[in-house]
Parts: structure tokens; sequence; C-alpha cells
């Protein structure tokens, strides 16, 4: 069975629902801390998901909506303290246990470390929320099972840039031709076909409209052996669920 060496992730939106009822909730919370009247309905926060990052969010809500804040004399730092405070309390909706992991991903991720497939993360969500994640919906020392977790600002251009997977190859030493990569919206699929790397999607309620060209397929979620997933295009053959074995006829 041919297989590629690596599986690339994404992380928000693609191994869980982060964004609607975890970082736009700890957004708003870290808001209200700050004593502003800021309010990222789950229809704003859809608009606001085409920035790429959650400091690059703040920065492009201010620039667009010009909500009132109180005036700076280093905004960049202020911004970035507004995410720190957005960050744990992200960290603490994990810890709670409120954002499971999507269908299929610990499956998968299971059954590739079993076969000897070496697994990364690329992201451009920050180092904490990604660790907090994986150790609070995956598994208690999880983190350790990804040979390299590229995120947030280890790069100097975020998605739709092909920075992050870029670094992700360099570091574990692949070629695009060795991987296939796992996103869930526009941002990442550019991203990642655009470093030549065959992509999967597994959409979600925010990204089910986006344009997807480029991706090798596309899928309603990975599936359970009990729960199949809906092919959006491409050709996953008479597969009910995504494993090794539909992985490798991509190859």
């Amino acid at each position: 069975m041919a297989l590629p060496q690596a599986l690339l992730f994404d992380v928000d939106g693609t191994l869980a629902d982060t964004e609607r009822d975890g970082h736009r909730v700890a957004f708003n919370q870290a808001f209200q801390d700050a004593g502003l009247d800021w309010d990222w309905t789950p229809e704003l926060y859809g608009e606001l998901l085409a920035v790429a990052g959650g400091k690059e969010r703040i920065k492009h809500f201010i620039e667009t909506k010009h909500p009132t804040h109180p005036a700076q004399a280093d905004l960049t730092a202020w911004i970035a303290g507004l995410h720190k405070a957005k960050t744990q309390h992200y960290k603490d909706l994990l810890a709670a246990g409120t954002i499971p992991l999507r269908p299929g991903v610990k499956r998968l991720i299971d059954e590739a470390r079993d076969a000897g497939v070496r697994i990364a993360i690329s992201t451009t969500t920050t180092p904490d929320n990604v660790y907090a994640l994986l150790e609070n919906a995956l598994a208690p020392g999880s983190s350790d099972w990804f040979e390299v977790i590229a995120a947030g600002d280890v790069v100097p251009a975020k998605k739709p840039a092909t920075d992050i997977y870029l670094y992700a190859m360099e570091k574990m030493q692949l070629q695009p031709s060795e991987c296939l990569a796992f996103e869930d919206s526009y941002n990442g699929v550019r991203s990642s076909v655009d470093a030549d790397i065959k992509t999967i999607i597994t959409h979600n309620g925010y990204t089910q409209s986006h344009d997807f060209t480029g991706a090798t397929l596309v899928l309603s979620d990975m599936g359970e052996p009990n729960a199949p997933f809906t092919v959006i295009s491409g050709d996953a053959g008479s597969s009910t669920y995504l494993d090794l074995a539909l992985i490798s006829t991509m190859f």
C-alpha cells in the first residue's frame, strides 16, 4: 500500500470545530475583560475568518469596522495583549472539555501512528492554542506524537501564503510529493496546494461555501465506520470514511 511519508494537519476547523464556540467566545471574553463593548457575533466572526491569525483579525476589525477603543501609544502591543488574554480564555474552554475533535480525527491519527506514517501540524493559530487542543481533546501527551508543530508567528506570512507548509516540510526534510495536507478553508487550501501538496478538505459550517479548487478530495468530515462522510468533490471510491486505505489511492 503506497502511502505519503507524512500527514500535515491544519488545526482550527480541521481537527476540531474551534471557531464559532471556541475562539469567538474567547475573543469576546477578552474584550469584556478589557472594558470593550465589542461583540463578535457568529455572523461577524464568519466575515473576520477571511483574515488568518488572531492578532491580524483584531487589527483588521479595528481598521474596517472602526470600533471605539482607548487611544494607544503602541497599538500593536495592545492588540498582542488582547490576544494573549483571549488565548488564556480559549485554553480554559478546552480544559473544560467543551470542544471535541471532529469525527474521524483521532481514529486517523491513531492509524497513521500505528502504520509509521509521520504526522505534523501546520497552522496559523498560536502554539499555545495547538498544545491546549491536543492535550485536552486528543490525549494527554499527544503533542509529542507530532514531529513538527509549525504554528503562529514561526513564519512571517500566514495562510494563504505557503510559508507554514514550506517550514514544516523543511524541518521534516520532505518534498511536497511525500506529504498529504488536511485543511478546511479557502486560505488553507491555497496555502497547501500552492506549496504543491495534495490536500483533503473537510469543510465546516463557516467554510462550506468556500472555493476549494485544487483539493484532491472535499468531504463533509473524515467520517466514522458507523457515521459515513459525504463526498462533496473528488473520488472516494466505495469508501465511507477516511482511512489509510483511501489515502493510498491518492499516491
